[in-house]
């Protein structure tokens, strides 16, 4: 194991400190409704270098969310469709069941906690 100057192990891979779901278009609209909490629903692909430096970054950036909901945009189209997907990533915020828009920001810990913020002080609406 190597340290870096503060002396903090930096070849080791921190587990993921935020819950991560695997959504489908036939269970999507079910657990979001049902779930408690801000979710932070995450549209990926597998061919988009900037998704997958997303899967891989954003479990571990310690975000004011209960969870992290991943949709492959690929295999969802029904959702990719009702929730308006244009770009990938894209990132959409649900708390308690209810839909608080698309949240669009450079994907770092100050800017994603901002969005969030701004997203959750929006009036909420209900799921696409």
């Amino acid at each position: 194991m190597t340290a870096d100057s503060e002396c903090r192990p930096f070849d080791i891979v921190s587990p993921s400190i935020v819950v991560e779901l695997e959504l489908t278009d036939f269970d999507i609209d079910q657990q979001l409704l049902g779930l408690d909490g801000v979710s932070l629903v995450v549209f990926t692909s597998v061919g988009c270098s900037s998704c997958r430096w997303a899967r891989a970054q954003l479990p571990g950036l310690g975000l004011p969310v209960e969870r992290l909901c991943w949709v492959d945009a690929a295999d969802s189209g029904g959702a990719v469709e009702r929730y308006q997907v244009f770009h990938l990533p894209a990132l959409f915020v649900v708390s308690d069941g209810e839909f608080y828009g698309a949240l669009q920001s450079r994907l770092t810990y100050k800017e994603l906690t901002e969005g969030l913020r701004q997203a959750l002080n929006r009036i909420p609406e209900e799921l696409p």
